[in-house]
This record gives structure tokens, C-alpha cells and sequence, in this order.
């Protein structure tokens, strides 16, 4: 009988120490569980690419394009998240810095400066852009000494509004894409005024930012 007793005394003790202990366990496994969930959904949560303010819809680019500050700051280029053009990559140069972009996968097939103060080739290079690229131009220093109205008209045919506008020493960016039939939205210039140059005889830098669509038919000439 006191075995009997025993045992079912030992029974109720177990029986509360499960009681009280797995729960809290439990809820302790939970705790844990959830802080790793949180600290794995921070650490992988997308990120906005070319240090945009929001992350790009499907089908778009982000992009940020930024002007060369008068002739002594180069400009920088970015796209879908990574620099394409800058002074710190040291490839950028006086004149017209161009990025073209297959408007369909987003790879980069060319990015080049068209030095303006010797102009050559330059018309040859801009014919040569295939419909359905995008392109990304940003200025620096002067980009109207070898413009002529045949180039201007090219940048015309990619969506640009202001680029027959763009005079000596002018701040210039600009995103189109070739053979597109409307404006483009990624376009901005300073003028060159001695009354407002922020810089000793140049303009202020400006530049564009957001998300490009990728290709679509319907705004491409044949």
C-alpha cells in the first residue's frame, strides 16, 4: 500500500512538472524561433537598386543618372543596382557619357564617353544605336562644341525634349530609349547663366532617378 502511495505520489509531482515546465519551454522555443524569423526577414528583405527611394514594380530598371559638376566632377551611372559610369571608376570623360542597355534583358552592351571637343565618329556612333536600346546620357563639361542639329535630332528620336535646347556648357541627363514615340519622363537640364551658375561658369548638376519599363512593342517604330 505504501508503494501504491508512493508511486502515485511521484505520478502527480511528474505530471506537474510537465505541466508547468513544457509550456514554458515551449513558449520559450517559440521566442526564439520568431527572433531568427525577424533577423532573417531583415537581412534579406529586397533592397531599392541605385539607391532609390522605393523598390522598382516588375518589368522596370532602376536607374539614376547623375551630371558631371562643371569640368572638374565627373558624372556617375547607375543601373538596374549597379554603377556603370563614375569618377571613381575612371571612365567617364568630357562630353556626352553614354550607357546602352538591351531594353528586353537589362544587360549592358556598351558604355563610353563621345568626347565633344574633337567629335569624331560621334554621328556614326549615334546611328548605329539600335531601335529598342536604352540609352543613359549624362553631360560633363561642354557637350555642344560638335553637336550638330543631325546629332540633336537622333537624341529627338530616343524621347529627349530638351536636347535642342542644350547650349554651351549646359547641365544635360537623359534617359530614352531608341525609336520610342513619346517623351521621355528621365530628363533634366540646367542652363548655363551667369546670373544663376552655382560654380564659377557653370551650371548646377542635375540628374534623374527611377524605374524604367522594360521594352514594349507598341512605342518602337518597325
Amino acid at each position: 500500500m505504501l508503494l501504491t502511495a508512493a508511486l502515485h505520489l511521484a505520478a502527480v509531482i511528474n505530471s506537474s512538472f510537465l505541466h508547468y515546465t513544457i509550456p514554458s519551454v515551449t513558449v520559450s522555443i517559440r521566442r526564439s524561433f520568431l527572433s531568427l524569423y525577424s533577423t532573417f526577414s531583415a537581412t534579406t528583405a529586397p533592397v531599392p537598386k541605385c539607391r532609390l527611394s522605393r523598390l522598382c514594380p516588375p518589368q522596370h530598371f532602376a536607374l539614376h543618372i547623375r551630371s558631371g559638376a562643371a569640368n572638374v566632377v565627373g558624372p556617375n551611372i547607375c543601373f538596374d543596382g549597379k554603377i556603370i559610369m563614375s569618377h571613381v571608376l575612371n571612365n567617364v570623360g568630357p562630353g556626352l557619357n553614354i550607357v546602352l542597355v538591351d531594353g528586353e534583358s537589362g544587360v549592358v552592351e556598351k558604355s563610353h564617353y563621345l568626347d565633344m571637343n574633337a567629335g569624331k565618329d560621334i554621328l556614326a556612333y549615334l546611328k548605329e544605336i539600335k531601335p529598342g536600346m536604352i540609352v543613359l546620357v549624362a553631360s560633363f563639361d561642354d557637350v555642344t562644341k560638335k553637336m550638330t542639329d543631325e546629332m540633336r535630332e537622333i537624341f529627338v528620336g530616343m524621347g529627349s525634349a530638351l536636347i535642342r535646347s542644350v547650349r554651351h556648357r549646359d547641365s544635360w541627363v537623359f534617359a530614352g530609349r531608341a525609336g520610342a514615340r513619346s517623351k521621355s519622363l528621365f530628363e533634366k537640364q540646367a542652363a548655363h547663366d551667369e546670373k544663376t551658375n552655382i560654380y564659377e561658369g557653370w551650371p548646377e548638376m542635375v540628374e534623374v532617378a527611377g524605374c524604367f519599363p522594360r521594352n514594349q512593342t507598341d512605342r518602337l517604330t518597325d
